[in-house]
């Protein structure tokens, strides 16, 4: 179970912490522009969020990027240190994405009981109709993320059955093939929210998922990292979704056909696992076309997802015309 999983690697996890005037907490790490010209807004920097602040890292080896971070923390402990005097309002800064994964991102579908009946009764012919006995891995492309509060463009003459995923998102920080079940929660660096925004009618048409799952803007990701050791995996962690406010989606993390530690030694047994891959663990029930009639996204829907010890992340759903139909 993820339970045993998580309580088995707690004790041999990688404490990646900060320090600031002696003192060490858990963090969450983001990646920030400022938004003052004064303050260079073109430049990507890489932060901690304190309540309602963001605090720079200083200068060293490690804190060019979240990705650099994250590929020294499978060999070495990177030691991070806030800047003092650095600290602004989260108001002025823009977070993005925490990393850009360089290779394309692992989803899994129908990893939650009550969605799996959503699913076979709202989509028939898109994939196998009952729970799955082995977990269904698809991909999304790289070049869809974007990050918390950026736009979702309506792809307009393309898909009218623009739909939204809540989900727990996992990055890898210690690479390998066939890892082993036991050991899978070791090579996680830490955990991130993504929203696998999805065109359902070319999803069902082309059978494959990664068109309709990997059209610009179409993954929604962040707002910031929070490191493996500092998020109790073995809790009932709950994934909740609210569209124009209203909640959509909630179930608990524990809910999963298929625990993180399973994907991660399934997945690793095909593909090499590299520091900074983004693995999306599933979406609960509660989708726009679980319902009847079908509730799909609109232009100017706001969709915000939250999780459990991780943090929320929103998106507006805005115009941007597409130039042909796939």
């Amino acid at each position: 179970t993820q339970r045993d999983a998580g309580a088995r690697s707690m004790m041999s996890r990688r404490l990646l912490t900060v320090t600031a005037s002696g003192n060490a907490e858990p963090m969450k790490l983001a990646s920030f522009r400022y938004v003052k010209e004064a303050k260079a807004p073109n430049t990507t920097k890489v932060g901690v969020v304190r309540g309602d602040r963001m605090c720079l890292l200083k200068p060293s080896e490690f804190s060019n990027s979240i990705r650099a971070i994250v590929e020294h923390w499978g060999a070495e402990t990177p030691e991070l240190e806030v800047e003092e005097g650095t600290s602004v309002p989260l108001s002025e800064v823009k977070l993005l994405p925490p990393l850009m994964p360089t290779g394309n991102i692992l989803c899994v579908g129908k990893n939650y009981a009550e969605h799996v009946k959503e699913v076979d009764s709202s989509l028939p012919g898109i994939s196998q109709v009952e729970a799955p006995k082995h977990p269904i891995i698809f991909t999304k492309a790289p070049g869809s993320v974007i990050g918390h509060q950026d736009s979702i463009k309506y792809p307009q003459g393309v898909s009218d059955q623009l739909d939204y995923e809540g989900e727990l998102a996992v990055v890898i920080g210690k690479g390998g093939s066939r890892i082993s079940r036991e050991d899978a929660m070791n090579h996680i660096f830490g955990y991130t929210i993504l929203n696998d925004i999805t065109a359902r009618d070319l999803q069902k048409k082309h059978q494959q998922w990664f068109l309709g799952k990997s059209m610009d803007t179409f993954c929604p990701m962040g707002p910031w990292i929070v490191p493996a050791a500092h998020v109790d995996i073995t809790q009932p962690l709950r994934v909740r979704t609210w569209v124009n406010g209203e909640l959509r989606q909630d179930a608990p993390i524990t809910d999963m056909l298929f625990p993180i530690a399973e994907l991660i030694a399934v997945i690793s047994k095909a593909v090499t696992l590299h520091p900074g891959d983004v693995l999306a663990t599933g979406t609960p029930a509660g989708v726009g076309a679980g319902f009847k009639p079908p509730r799909f996204l609109a232009e100017g829907d706001v969709v915000r997802i939250a999780v459990d010890g991780v943090g929320e992340l929103a998106n507006t759903v805005g115009g941007g015309q597409l130039p042909a139909k796939l």
